[in-house]
C-alpha cells in the first residue's frame, strides 16, 4: 500500500513514515544488527559480529565496502495499461535526503506535470478517488457534514474555485460598502448645502440687528460718561471745603496724643518691673517645689537603706549558723576517720596475737609427705586447679570492684538526698520571695495609680488655671484696645431694643441681619457691610404673617420703622456660577458665615454681588467681561450693574457695628473666665498626701529591687544545686547498673568456682585420706583452711576499713566546699552592709543641706511677695491714667474721622468716576465703538490701553491713617479726549432716577443682545455654500464610479459562484442518485433481505451547498432511522463503503485500491462486498483489494504477494492467476 501511495503522489503524512527519506531500505543495518521486537536494531557481538568473536581484517574490509555501496535512494514504478492497450510507466524516486524525482516513460518531469498526467487518467491525488486506506472507512462513517461537503468539493473540482469565490465575494462586499458610503455622503452634502443657504439668510438679518445694537451701546456710554464728568467736578469742590476744616481739628489732637504717649511709657515701665518680679517668684517657687520633692525620696532611701542593713545582718546570722553546721560536720567526719584508723590498727595487733596463740607446727616428715601428696594432687588436678586459681583471682578483683561500686552508689544516694533537701529549702525561700515581689508590685501599681491621679488632677487644674489666665489677659488686652469709650448711636440702641422686644413677643422673629451673619474673615468686613447696605439692620422672620404682626406692633407702639424679610415668600435668584473660582473674586454670599436655615434671606440681601480684591479686578469683571453683577471692593467701592461707581469709606460705620458685637462678646467672655477662675480650687504645691504617696512608692521600689536581687541569688543557688544534683544522679545512674551487673557476674563466678573446687576436693580427699586420718583432720581442706582463713579474714577486714575511710574522706571534702561557699556569701553580705552605712551617712548630709536651702528660698519668696503687691498697686494707677488720656483723645478724634471719611469718600468717588470714564474710553477703543468727539479732542486711538488712572504725585491717598490735613485733590488726567455730548438727549442729561435710566438703557442693549444671541448665525455661510457645492460635484462622480465597480464585482462573483455551484451540484446529484442503489446492493440478501437498506444525502443549504454541511443517512434493512453514530461497527462500514463507491462512480479512476476495508465486517457482509466488487469489475475498472478475509481471496481473479529480496536489496512480487486454477464450468 505504501508503494502504490508513494508512486501515485500521496503525501508522506498518509504513509507509514514521518519523512519520505525513511522509506529508503536500510540493508546494512539488517546485515550487521539484530532486529528487536520493537523494531529497533542492535549490533551483534562486540564488534558487530553475530557470535561475539573477533572479526578478521578481510571481513572488516568487506563490511566497510558494503557500507560504502549501501543504496542512497528508493523507487517504485507503476505500469498502467489504458483502454487502447498502451502501457505507461510512472516512476517516483526518493533519496535519503528526502528529494523526489518523477519520471513518465523514463522521462524526467516536474511534480505538477506528473500530477496532470495522473489527472488525465482520472486519478485525482487530492481527492484520492483511487484508493481507500485502512482507517478511512471508519473516518468516513463518523465524519461531520462539513467534511462530507469538502469531500464532494474535491471530487467535483469546485474546491479549486473556493479561493476565487472568497476573494471575489470580499471584493463585491467592499465595492457595495463603498457604493453605500458614497451614497450616504452625497445625501449628507445635499442636506448640508440646504442648511448653509438657510444660514446665509440668517447672517444678513443678524448684521442689521447688530448695527442697531451698536447705536444703543454708544447712547449708553455717552450717558455714563456725561454723569462721570459731572460727579468729578462736584466732588472736587466738596474736597476743597473739607480740607480747610481738617487743619484746625488736627492741631487740637496733637496736644492730647503727646500726653497719652507719656502715660503709656510709664505704664509699660511699671508693667515690665511687675512681670520681672512675678517671674522671679515663680522661679523661686518652682525651685522650692523641686527641692521639697527631692527631700521625700532622700528620707525614703535612708529608711530603705536601714531596712537593708537589718535584713543583711539577719541573713548573715542565718548563714553563720549554716557555716557552723558545716564546720561541725567536718570536725565530726574527721573525728570518725581517726576512730576508724585507730580501730584498724588495734585489730591488726589483736590478729597477730591470736595467730601466735593458735598456730600449730607439723613435722618435717609430715611436711614432706604433704608436699608430695600436694604435688600428686597438683598433677592430677593441674587444669582444674589452674582454673580455680584464675577464678579465685578474678573473684577477688570482682569483689573489690563490686565494693567500690557499692561505695559510689551509697555516696551518690546520700549526696542526692542531701541536695534534694537543700533544693526544697531554696525553692520554699524563692517562692516566699516571689510572693513578696507580687505583693510589692501590686501595692506599687495601686499607689502609682493613686499618685498619677492626684498628680494629673493637680497638673490639669494648674493647666486650666494657666489657660484661663492667658485667655483673660488676652480678652482684657482686646477690650483695652477696642475704643471702649466711644458712644453708640442713639438710633442703633433704640432699634436693638425694639428688635429684642419683638423677638420676645413673636417667636418667629430670628433677628437682625447684622446679628445673624458676619464675614468669614475680618478683611471682608467693609465689603460685606457695603453689600448689605440698607438691609444691614433688616429683620429676618419666618413667614409673612409674622412680618405683618411685627409691623402692626411697631405702628401701635410708635417704635419707628423697620424692614422685615420673610423666609417663606422672599424672592431671590441664584448667582451665576461663571465667576466662582476666578482669581481675586468671590461671590458675596460665599464671604458670609450664617446658619443654613437663613440661606434664602442671605441670598436675597446679597443678590448677585461679587467681592473683588481691588478696583482693577472689579473693572475687569464688570466692564471687560461684561458680567451683569454688582462688584464691591474690599475698601467699599462699588461698580453697579449700570456701570456707575460709588466709593468712599461709607462702610466703616457699619464695620464698627460688627466690632461692637465683638466687644460685647468679649465682655461676656471676660465675665465667664472670671467665674471659672473663682470656681477653681486654690493650687497647693505638693500636698501632704501626694508627698506621702511618693515616699511610699520610693520605699516600695527599693524593697522590690532588693527582693528581685534576693530572688536572683536564690535562682543562681538553685541552678547550682540542680547541676550538682544532676551530676550526682548521673553518677548514680551510671554506677547502679554497673554495680548490679558486676554483682551478678560475681555470683556466677562463685558458683563456677564452687563446682571446680568440688572436683578438686574429690581428688584431694582420695589422695590425702590417709594423711588426714593420721593427723586427725576431717580432710585436707580443714587443715589448709586453718592456715588460710586468717589471711581471708585479714583481707575482708582491710576492705571494710578502706571503704569506711573513703566514705568519710568524701564527706569531709564536700562539707569543706560548702563551708568555703558559705564564707564567701557572708563576706558579700558584710560588704553590702558597709555600703548601706556609707549611703545612709551621705543621704543624711544631703537632707540637712536641702532643708537649709528651703529655708533660705522661703524667706526670699516672702520678700518678693511684698514687693509684688506694691508694684501691682502702682501698675493699676498707671493703667487708669492711660485709659483716661485715651478717652480724651478718642473724644477729639471722632470729628476728624468723620471729616476724613467724607474727604476719602469724595476722593474715592472722584477717582472711581475717573476710572469709570477711562474704562469706558478704553472699552470704546478696544471694541471699536464709534464714540462722537469734539473737534479739539485727540483721537481715541492715542488712549493708552494698559495705563491706570493717572493722579498727581502730591494727591490725596485713601489710607486714613496718614495725615490728610494738607492733602489736595488729585489731578486726574483726561488724556486730551473730549467727548461730544450734543447727540445725547436732554432728558438723559437731567438729574433723575439714575438707576431707572441705567436699567432702561441696559435693557435696550440686553434685548438686542438677546435677539442676536438667539439668532446665532453662521457668518461664514456664504463661503461654505460655495465649498459645499464643489464637494457635491466631486461626491456625485465618486458615487458613479463606486456604482460601476460594484456592478462589475457582482458580475465576476456571480460567474464564479455559478461555476462552483454547477460543479458541486453535478457531483452531488450523481452521488445522491447512486448512493441509494449502491447501499441497497451492499445490504440486500436474495433470500432473507431482498429489498436491502436505504441511504440518501441531505443538503443543509440548497442555494450554496458548499458553504454548509451535507448529512449522510443510512438505514440498514429492517431497522428504523437512527443517526450514523448509533449504528454498529459493521453497519457503519457498509454505509461508508456505499458512500465511497458512490463517490468513486463520479469520474471514476481506472482502478480502485481498498486497504483492509473489511476489517470490521463479518463473513456475510464480506461476501456482499465481494459480490459487489465482482459485479462492478470490468475492463475499464480494476479493483485492487488488500484483505485478510478468505471470502475476498476466493472471489478474486488473481492474488499478488509482496516480499523483500534482501540479497537484491529490493521488493518483489508473486502473482497467482486464480481463474486458471478454478475448475472449468460444467457443461
Amino acid at each position: 500500500m505504501d508503494a502504490i501511495s508513494f508512486v501515485l503522489g500521496i503525501k508522506s503524512s498518509h504513509l507509514r513514515s514521518a519523512h519520505l527519506r525513511d522509506l529508503v531500505y536500510r540493508g546494512r543495518v539488517l546485515r550487521t544488527s539484530t532486529i528487536n521486537g520493537d523494531g529497533s536494531a542492535t549490533k551483534n557481538g562486540i564488534n558487530g559480529h553475530a557470535n561475539g568473536d573477533d572479526v578478521s581484517e578481510d571481513e572488516v574490509t568487506l563490511q566497510k565496502t558494503q557500507e560504502r555501496h549501501d543504496p542512497k535512494s528508493a523507487w517504485v514504478t507503476a505500469v498502467y495499461e489504458d483502454d487502447a492497450g498502451d502501457e505507461q510507466f510512472w516512476k517516483r524516486t526518493i533519496t535519503n535526503q528526502g528529494v523526489s524525482e518523477y519520471r513518465i516513460n523514463d522521462c524526467v518531469v516536474t511534480a505538477q506535470q506528473y500530477n496532470e498526467a495522473l489527472e488525465a487518467e482520472n486519478i485525482l491525488i487530492k481527492a484520492r478517488n483511487f484508493l481507500v486506506f485502512q482507517g478511512d472507512v471508519e473516518a468516513i462513517a463518523s465524519q461531520s457534514p462539513r467534511d462530507l461537503t469538502r469531500l464532494i468539493e474535491q471530487i467535483s473540482g469546485s474546491l479549486e474555485y473556493k479561493a476565487d469565490y472568497e476573494r471575489l465575494k470580499e471584493a463585491q462586499d467592499e465595492a457595495l460598502d463603498n457604493q453605500n458610503f458614497n451614497l450616504h455622503r452625497r445625501r449628507g452634502i445635499n442636506s448640508e448645502l440646504k442648511q448653509y443657504e438657510e444660514q446665509k439668510r440668517e447672517a444678513e438679518n443678524y448684521s442689521k440687528k447688530a448695527d442697531e445694537r451698536d447705536q444703543a451701546i454708544v447712547t449708553h456710554i455717552l450717558w455714563k460718561l456725561y454723569h462721570f464728568q459731572r460727579v468729578m467736578e462736584e466732588s472736587n469742590a466738596e474736597i476743597q471745603r473739607h480740607q480747610e476744616e481738617l487743619k484746625e481739628h488736627r492741631r487740637s489732637i496733637e496736644k492730647y496724643e503727646h500726653t497719652l504717649d507719656e502715660a503709656k511709657k510709664e505704664q509699660t515701665k511699671v508693667g515690665k518691673e511687675l512681670a520681672k518680679t512675678e517671674k522671679s517668684i515663680k522661679g523661686k517657687e518652682k525651685e522650692v517645689e523641686g527641692k521639697e520633692n527631692g527631700l521625700v525620696p532622700v528620707a525614703e532611701k535612708i529608711d530603705l537603706s536601714q531596712q537593708s542593713v537589718a535584713k543583711c545582718e539577719k541573713r548573715v546570722a542565718e548563714i553563720t549558723k549554716e557555716r557552723d553546721s558545716h564546720l561541725a560536720s567536718v570536725k565530726q567526719s574527721t573525728k570518725d576517720l581517726k576512730v576508724v584508723e585507730k580501730a584498724q590498727a588495734q585489730w591488726e595487733n589483736e590478729r597477730k596475737k591470736l595467730a601466735e596463740q593458735e598456730g600449730r607446727e607439723l613435722s618435717d616428715a609430715d611436711i614432706q609427705q604433704y608436699k608430695k601428696l600436694r604435688s600428686e594432687v597438683n598433677k592430677r588436678t593441674a587444669s582444674d586447679q589452674a582454673k580455680v586459681d584464675n577464678l579465685s583471682r578474678q573473684q577477688k578483683a570482682d569483689e573489690e570492684t563490686v565494693n567500690s561500686l557499692k561505695s559510689k552508689v551509697d555516696s551518690a544516694k546520700w549526696q542526692s538526698h542531701k541536695l534534694e533537701n537543700e533544693l526544697g529549702e531554696i525553692g520554699e525561700r524563692n517562692a516566699s520571695v516571689n510572693s513578696q515581689i507580687k505583693e510589692i508590685t501590686k501595692d506599687m501599681s495601686s499607689k502609682k495609680k493613686a499618685y498619677n491621679e492626684q498628680t494629673s488632677e493637680r497638673l490639669r487644674l494648674s493647666q486650666v488655671r494657666t489657660e484661663k489666665d492667658e485667655q483673660l489677659q488676652e480678652v482684657l488686652t482686646k477690650l483695652l484696645e477696642a475704643e471702649d469709650g466711644r458712644k453708640q448711636n442713639e438710633k442703633d440702641v433704640r432699634l436693638r431694643n425694639t428688635v429684642s422686644e419683638v423677638k420676645r413677643i413673636f417667636p418667629g422673629v430670628k433677628g437682625r441681619v447684622s446679628e445673624l451673619c458676619k464675614p468669614i474673615e475680618k478683611r471682608y468686613g467693609v465689603a460685606v457691610s457695603t453689600v448689605l447696605g440698607r438691609n444691614f439692620d433688616a429683620v429676618i422672620v419666618e413667614n409673612e404673617r409674622t412680618a405683618v404682626d411685627c409691623i402692626q406692633y411697631l405702628r401701635e407702639q410708635r417704635r419707628g420703622q423697620a424692614t422685615f424679610i420673610p423666609l417663606d415668600t422672599i424672592q431671590w435668584t441664584s448667582s451665576g456660577s461663571n465667576l466662582k473660582g476666578a482669581r481675586g473674586t468671590r461671590m458675596a454670599i460665599d464671604s458670609i458665615s450664617y446658619d443654613s436655615s437663613l440661606e434664602r434671606a442671605v441670598a436675597y440681601v446679597c443678590g448677585n454681588a461679587v467681592i473683588c480684591d481691588d478696583l482693577a479686578t472689579a473693572k475687569h469683571v464688570c466692564w471687560d467681561k461684561r458680567n451683569d453683577v454688582k462688584a464691591v471692593t474690599l475698601d467699599g467701592s462699588i461698580i453697579h450693574k449700570g456701570g456707575n461707581m460709588t466709593g468712599g469709606l461709607s462702610g466703616k460705620q457699619d464695620t464698627r457695628r460688627w466690632e461692637d458685637a465683638e466687644v460685647e462678646n468679649l465682655r461676656k467672655l471676660k465675665d465667664k473666665l472670671l467665674a471659672d477662675l473663682s470656681s477653681l480650687p486654690e493650687p497647693r504645691r505638693g500636698s501632704t498626701e501626694e508627698e506621702q504617696l511618693q515616699g511610699e512608692l520610693t520605699g516600695l521600689e527599693q524593697r522590690l529591687l532588693y527582693a528581685k536581687e534576693e530572688a536572683k541569688a536564690h535562682e543562681r543557688n538553685q541552678t547550682s544545686k540542680q547541676k550538682e544534683l544532676s551530676h550526682a544522679q548521673d553518677q548514680l545512674e551510671a554506677a547502679g547498673p554497673k554495680y548490679q551487673e558486676k554483682s551478678r557476674e560475681l555470683e556466677a563466678s562463685k558458683q563456677h568456682l564452687e563446682e571446680l573446687q568440688a572436683a578438686v576436693s574429690e581428688v584431694q580427699d582420695d589422695i590425702f585420706a590417709a594423711f588426714c586420718q593420721r593427723l586427725g583432720y576431717e580432710n585436707i581442706r580443714v587443715y589448709e583452711a586453718q592456715q588460710g582463713s586468717l589471711q581471708q579474714e585479714v583481707a575482708q577486714k582491710n576492705l571494710e576499713f578502706s571503704t569506711q575511710k573513703s566514705r568519710l574522706q568524701s564527706r569531709i571534702k564536700y562539707e569543706e566546699q560548702q563551708l568555703q561557699e558559705t564564707n564567701s556569701r557572708i563576706k558579700r553580705l558584710q560588704d553590702q552592709i558597709t555600703q548601706d552605712h556609707a549611703l545612709i551617712e551621705e543621704l543624711g548630709a544631703e537632707q540637712e543641706s536641702t532643708q537649709a536651702e528651703l529655708d533660705r528660698l522661703g524667706a526670699e519668696i516672702e520678700q518678693l511677695g511684698e514687693q509684688l503687691k506694691k508694684q501691682k498697686t502702682k501698675h493699676t494707677q498707671k493703667y487708669e491714667k492711660v485709659n483716661e488720656q485715651r478717652r480724651e483723645v478718642q473724644k477729639r478724634t471722632q470729628t476728624v474721622e468723620s471729616t476724613l471719611r467724607a474727604i476719602s469718600g469724595l476722593e474715592s468717588e472722584r477717582q472711581l468716576s475717573a476710572a469709570g470714564r477711562y474704562s469706558l474710553l478704553r472699552r470704546c477703543k478696544l471694541e471699536d465703538v464709534d464714540l462722537p468727539l469734539t473737534e479739539e479732542s485727540r483721537p481715541l486711538d492715542q488712549l493708552p490701553i494698559d495705563d491706570i488712572v493717572q493722579t498727581d504725585p502730591d494727591a490725596m491717598d485713601v489710607d486714613e491713617d496718614q495725615d490728610l490735613s494738607s492733602m489736595q485733590p488729585s489731578k486726574l488726567a483726561d488724556y486730551g479726549i473730549e467727548v461730544d455730548f450734543e447727540d445725547l438727549d436732554d432728558d438723559l442729561k437731567d438729574l433723575g432716577d439714575d438707576n431707572r435710566t441705567e436699567d432702561e438703557l441696559q435693557n435696550r442693549v440686553k434685548v438686542l443682545n438677546g435677539e442676536l444671541d438667539h439668532m446665532a448665525p453662521n457668518m461664514r455661510a456664504m463661503e461654505r455654500v460655495q465649498t459645499a457645492r464643489g464637494r457635491l460635484a466631486t461626491t456625485d462622480q465618486d458615487y458613479e464610479d463606486a456604482r460601476k465597480r460594484a456592478v462589475k464585482a457582482k458580475e465576476a462573483f456571480a460567474k464564479v459562484k455559478d461555476k462552483r455551484f454547477e460543479l458541486f451540484n453535478k457531483a452531488f446529484s450523481h452521488i445522491s442518485e447512486q448512493i441509494g442503489p449502491i447501499y441497497k446492493d451492499l445490504t440486500k440478501d436474495p433470500v432473507n433481505l431482498p429489498m436491502g437498506g436505504s441511504a440518501y444525502l441531505d443538503m443543509e443549504d440548497s442555494d450554496e451547498p458548499y458553504l454548509d454541511g451535507i448529512k449522510y443517512h443510512a438505514m440498514p434493512p429492517l431497522k428504523r432511522f437512527r443517526d450514523m453514530e448509533h449504528l454498529s461497527g459493521g453497519e457503519k462500514t457498509m454505509a461508508a463503503l456505499a458512500l465511497l463507491f458512490a463517490v468513486h462512480s463520479y469520474q471514476p479512476s481506472p482502478f480502485f485500491v481498498l486497504d483492509e476495508v473489511d476489517a470490521a465486517l463479518d463473513n456475510a457482509n464480506v461476501a456482499k462486498i465481494a459480490n459487489y466488487i465482482r459485479d462492478h469489475a470490468g475492463p475499464g475498472m480494476q479493483f485492487i483489494v488488500i484483505s485478510l478475509k478468505t471470502g475476498l481471496f476466493q472471489g478474486s481473479e488473481a492474488l499478488v504477494g509482496i516480499y523483500r529480496d534482501q540479497g537484491a536489496n529490493t521488493s518483489k512480487a508473486l502473482t497467482l492467476d486464480v481463474n486458471a486454477l478454478s475448475p472449468p464450468p460444467e457443461s
